[in-house]
């Protein structure tokens, strides 16, 4: 069969696994979950091997460091997955909730039912620890899956996958359910972009061309953020000492993701006594600061920020500084220049902090705490399959309800329609 043939029978089995997959109760998936986790551990010696495979290959093409660690499985890695698999499996189920109930004049009860949303295709980079998440996301909410992963990773996450899938064999369950495209080349992605009949909801995870270039080839919907310009904003009724912990940690935690912070705004009014507080601070960490005319007037060593700067999502220990008039020039400034993925407020004046939170729309918007902490886990969904700066159908940290639609459901004694 050709590329376009095998990749359209994979998304043809998937929907046909997808409605057995929506019936399973929440016993039999946890079940399968646990059984996948201790599949994973018991498979250590030959996923590490598979994975050696892997990493000789991207050092003969020359792979970074960084990105051959992020490729890298070994033993501690795969109890992360394993455990992984079990913190999914210890998260309440969506599908079937009813969210909503009402009785209407002529009597009928309308509700509103969670449902798995069908098929969902993954695409994503490197690292072989979203083979086994992503899968368990989405099987725990009813939902099959396709997986594209890099090709960087292949020989890692075939084997991961066929350990999955071992595992819903053996337990009697549609093994498409969990599919992963099995080869490298290109076509393969471009030919999973074109099922719409078939794939519901495509979510790539990667930097930020790998998102535009799924975006710009797929007929199926796609769930994406294409970066993180994350903004702070110091008021002049802030805590100096709380803001420098916030920033400090937002900037220098970890700079390479997504929720790191990138501009940091400071209210005119307090510029003179934090600007060379925090610049002192940023410096002690190795950050390298490019800030406006009013910025550098109290923090001199930093170099002069030019319009790039304030869109630019450096994921690297540098910080875009910029001294504004007020609350409504930092509301501005964000709402222009923000990618809606993290935004906060540091200030003592709650009238302030309410405002911030009604008229910046990002995707998650905090007050007196670190942007790091819009993250899945940190917020209390257990896990995610990824962060949506779209609006529809999800916006911010997806996990297993974002994974739900939901479907009308009518309770009636006989009313017809007059």
């Amino acid at each position: 069969m050709t590329i376009a043939e095998q990749v359209a029978t994979i998304a043809k089995n998937a929907r046909q696994a997808s409605i057995a997959l929506a019936r399973l109760s929440t016993t039999v998936k946890n079940e399968m979950l646990l059984k996948m986790a201790e599949a994973l551990e018991a498979g250590t010696t030959g996923l590490i091997a598979e994975n050696a495979k892997d990493l000789a290959a991207g050092k003969e093409k020359g792979l970074s460091d960084a990105l051959l660690d992020r490729l890298m499985l070994d033993a501690k890695r795969i109890k992360g997955m394993s455990d992984a698999l079990r913190e999914v499996a210890a998260l309440p189920d969506p599908v079937g909730e009813v969210t909503r109930m009402w009785r209407r004049p002529n009597g009928i009860m309308v509700g509103k039912m969670r449902i798995p949303l069908g098929v969902i295709g993954i695409v994503y980079e490197s690292r072989p620890n979203v083979t086994a998440d992503a899968a368990a996301l989405c099987l725990k909410s009813g939902n099959a899956v396709v997986l594209r992963g890099g090709s960087e990773a292949i020989h890692s996450n075939r084997a991961i996958a066929a350990i999955l899938q071992g595992v819903m064999q053996k337990l009697g369950i549609p093994e498409a359910g969990l599919s992963l495209i099995p080869f490298t080349e290109r076509e393969g992605v471009l030919e999973m972009l074109k099922q719409e009949e078939l794939i519901d909801l495509i979510i790539p995870r990667g930097g930020e061309s790998l998102i535009r270039f799924v975006v710009e080839n797929s007929r199926i919907p796609v769930i994406k953020h294409y970066k993180g310009v994350c903004h702070a904003f110091v008021d002049a009724q802030a805590d100096f000492a709380m803001a420098t912990r916030i920033i400090i940690n937002a900037k220098t935690q970890r700079p390479g993701v997504c929720n790191a912070l990138e501009t940091l705004l400071i209210h005119n009014d307090a510029a003179a006594t934090f600007v060379p507080q925090i610049a002192r601070a940023l410096g002690e960490a190795g950050v390298e600061l490019r800030g406006d005319a009013a910025f550098r007037a109290y923090a001199p060593q930093a170099k002069p920020a030019t319009e790039e700067d304030w869109a630019a999502e450096y994921l690297e220990l540098i910080l875009a500084c910029k001294v504004v008039a007020d609350l409504d020039e930092a509301i501005e400034h964000i709402n222009r220049y923000s990618s809606l993925h993290s935004e906060v407020i540091i200030t003592s004046d709650y009238g302030h902090a309410q405002r911030f939170i009604r008229e910046v729309n990002s995707s998650c918007v905090l007050v007196n705490a670190s942007t790091r902490f819009n993250d899945g886990g940190q917020l209390g969904l257990g896990a995610e399959i990824g962060i949506s700066t779209t609006k529809l159908h999800s916006f911010g940290p997806m996990g297993l309800e974002d994974l739900t639609t939901t479907k009308f459901i009518v309770y009636g004694d006989g009313q017809v329609r007059e």
